[in-house]
């Protein structure tokens, strides 16, 4: 997906703000949290940081999307942002385990919370995250934002639980509540980053894409006309959004003008079907037209010409 400069600079600076937001509320998370003696705002804090953390990305990600690629980086900077994310995802595991433990102590020991306090800072951030989110919501048809749009709108919902948890101790003066609350915020950030960390090593291990197959592929490919065979397939992510794709393609002895068009009709295959625009394709000739049974091969109305004109010589 290519991002035009005006909307490259409108998302960039809804990043800015969010960013800037998200900042501040985790300081005053953190602050509040401390003061009121509440678990659940530190986890908060933590939680808000994996959601700096993923706007960040996004930002980071918008950012080295317009650089171009170098003699030294053929590639670019696109998987900056992967390994940055990847760093952070382990970062957020440790501190996902040590508010777990924080919360066990708490479960065990507990200390007085002042719930109006935390539903007032909850309620802060049940707003802002809610702006935030509306805000991404209305660039999120770029792809470098759609995961940080998530994160912020499931942020939203999990601090209105704690102004539930406020409520509740408040009314009840149970105070459990905010250790319970902590450990289930604490399960969210070690979810959440446990899944970022398995789709970046994927993605730095150069593995497949998880919403592709090889197979189909490669019977997407197998079907184009004039197609013979496909072999040394190769499917890696150049970066969170980009695939590219290496193979060969075995088709008959024909013209270049013929090989031309099946290349063509592969990689309209391949963008529509599979959303990939990088692809580095070897064609291996053929000189037997008897590879349609032996391959699969589906030769066209002119390649069987060519074939049969060069037999009568």
């Amino acid at each position: 997906m290519h991002v035009h400069a005006p909307a490259n600079n409108r998302t960039k600076t809804i990043l800015r703000v969010s960013l800037v937001l998200t900042f501040a509320y985790i300081l005053l998370t953190l602050f509040v949290g401390l003061r009121a003696h509440s678990l659940a705002l530190i986890s908060e804090a933590g939680h808000n940081t994996s959601d700096f953390l993923a706007l960040l990305l996004s930002f980071v990600a918008v950012y080295f999307h317009a650089r171009p690629a170098t003699d030294k980086k053929t590639f670019g900077y696109r998987r900056a942002g992967v390994l940055a994310a990847f760093v952070n995802a382990i970062a957020l595991i440790g501190i996902a385990a040590w508010l777990a433990v924080e919360a066990v102590g708490r479960l065990l020991h507990p200390l007085v919370v002042e719930p109006r306090l935390m539903m007032a800072t909850a309620a802060v951030g049940v707003v802002m995250n809610g702006v935030l989110a509306w805000m991404l919501s209305r660039v999120s048809n770029d792809v470098n934002i759609r995961g940080a749009f998530i994160h912020m709108l499931g942020d939203t919902l999990s601090t209105a639980a704690v102004i539930l948890g406020g409520l509740a101790i408040a009314l009840t003066g149970i105070q459990w509540i905010d250790p319970m609350l902590s450990l289930i915020i604490a399960a969210l950030i070690f979810w959440s980053s446990l899944s970022i960390m398995r789709e970046t090593l994927n993605i730095l291990l150069e593995g497949t894409p998880q919403d592709l197959s090889l197979t189909d592929i490669r019977s997407a490919m197998q079907v184009v006309p004039g197609v013979c065979g496909v072999h040394d397939l190769h499917v890696w992510s150049l970066g969170s959004h980009l695939t590219a794709l290496a193979c060969h393609v075995k088709i008959l002895d024909i013209p270049p003008s013929e090989s031309r068009r099946i290349l063509a009709d592969i990689n309209r295959e391949l963008v529509e079907r599979f959303n990939i625009h990088h692809t580095t394709i070897q064609f291996e000739m053929r000189d037997d037209a008897g590879c349609a049974v032996e391959d699969g091969c589906l030769p066209t109305e002119e390649s069987l010409l060519a074939a049969a004109h060069g037999h009568s010589h």
